[in-house]
């Protein structure tokens, strides 16, 4: 059996995004450094993930605990680019020339935030130094109501991107303040006219639930603006105030901010159910007259992940590895300082990672497929570990006695998808959990 555990299911359902695990507050450093070569020699490297991480922005949002850098000096972007060259160099000759990507995505920090020159330089470093075949792969990118211009969407269009997902959070501009967040609602407008000009197949909107002052109201306002413009994708987050962000560090909250959050949720899926939209996930909500633009290529539960940049993280069968991580903004720069110097060959290596035996494969690949809205598979998963997922997690039982899992324990009911930000902590490794409470944020 592999064993678990957490901060409970009777606590609140609002206790953590697992959107990666092992969470990387669990990483530390590799000592000795392990060669990439060698943590990859083992892998399948045919259908690969390539993320490229650019860690800047134009504004630090209240909200935000990523790895970014507002209104950084045009010379460190210059800089940045030179060294991903540099590495995406070292890291394509650990891989060797059979290494090949089943999708791409640019994510930060905002990668809008280049300039359309600066973006162009970008995919040369993609396509010509790692190799990624563009167009021709699905390719995502993130971008901000202040970056979607049409010069940089016209790059993006060129090198066939497939996704645009864009940070409104509210398209009330008094509610974007409260989150730390100031922009005009016409700016966001514009922002996706723009990105529908550019015909990119896949528009996704993330907006923003349990914001100081949000109204049921005012949340169907800005669900239905959202819905003007039919994006294929909308991902709807809960507001979460963490150490070190703007929001973390003045008073905030309300006695019932959970029960608030929830009933914003619950009306969130009973509006976008009404509008076509299919429920993936606790976040994520796909119009349901569109079908996957990612296709069946790549599996997150089995392939592997080459991460680029300050702040990616790279995935192999055994291993997770990145740089070094921080969210305060002087730790931030100082890691990007350490980053921006480091000699070449330094990317050989993989600095700062969690390795995972059996058991931590085992649940990672459960936790990837559980708090999806499909479940799991209980067939590929003994196909992949050699027996059902019941053997190793019997506690999925607590699950269906809550009525929050259907009754084989591997699909989550409505409720239970409801709950997924409990569920995911509860369902983390003990020593998983250990690392990360061994964590000092900074």
């Amino acid at each position: 059996m592999v064993t678990s555990t957490g901060t409970g299911l009777d606590g609140s359902p609002y206790q953590q995004y697992l959107y990666a695990y092992p969470h990387k507050t669990s990483y530390r450093a590799l000592r000795p450094r392990p060669l990439l070569a060698d943590v990859w020699r083992a892998e399948a490297r045919d259908t690969l993930f390539l993320y490229v991480h650019l860690p800047f922005c134009e504004m630090r949002c209240g909200f935000c605990n990523l790895f970014t850098r507002a209104n950084a000096p045009q010379e460190q972007v210059t800089a940045y680019l030179r060294q991903l060259r540099r590495q995406a160099e070292r890291v394509a000759d650990a891989l060797g020339d059979d290494a090949g990507y089943a999708r791409v995505a640019l994510g930060g920090g905002t990668p809008t935030y280049l300039t359309a020159d600066e973006l162009t330089e970008l995919f040369d470093i993609v396509t010509g130094t790692s190799g990624a075949r563009l167009p021709g792969v699905p390719l995502s990118v993130e971008t901000s109501p202040a970056t979607a211009t049409p010069d940089r969407l016209a790059v993006l269009a060129a090198h066939g991107v497939s996704r645009v997902s864009i940070g409104v959070q509210s398209f009330l501009d008094v509610e974007a303040r409260a989150a730390g967040r100031p922009q005009r609602r016409d700016e966001v407008e514009a922002a996706l006219g723009a990105i529908r000009d550019a015909r990119v197949p896949v528009l996704n909107i993330d907006l923003i639930y349990g914001i100081d002052g949000q109204t049921a109201a005012t949340w169907r306002e800005s669900l239905d603006a959202a819905l003007a413009w039919r994006p294929e994708e909308l991902y709807l987050y809960p507001l979460y105030v963490r150490p070190l962000t703007g929001l973390g560090r003045r008073a905030h909250g309300r006695a019932d901010w959970d029960a608030h959050r929830s009933a914003l949720y619950r009306q969130a899926v009973e509006v976008l159910g009404a509008a076509g939209y299919r429920q993936e996930s606790m976040r994520q909500f796909r119009r349901a007259d569109v079908p996957d633009p990612d296709g069946p290529d790549y599996c997150c539960q089995d392939d592997g992940m080459v991460g680029l940049g300050c702040g990616a993280r790279s995935y192999t069968t055994a291993l997770h590895y990145s740089f070094d991580y921080a969210v305060g903004v002087s730790q931030v720069r100082a890691v990007l300082a350490d980053y921006l110097a480091r000699p070449a060959d330094d990317f050989r290596h993989a600095e700062f990672g969690f390795a995972l035996d059996g058991a931590e494969q085992r649940r990672r690949w459960l936790l990837k497929s559980l708090l999806r809205a499909e479940g799991v598979d209980a067939a590929a998963y003994a196909a992949r570990f050699g027996r059902p997922p019941a053997v190793d997690f019997p506690e999925l039982g607590r699950l269906v006695a809550r009525g929050w899992a259907a009754p084989d324990g591997l699909r989550l009911t409505a409720s239970g998808l409801a709950r997924s930000d409990a569920i995911g902590p509860w369902l983390t490794s003990a020593r998983v959990q250990q690392a990360m409470t061994g964590y000092v944020p900074r």
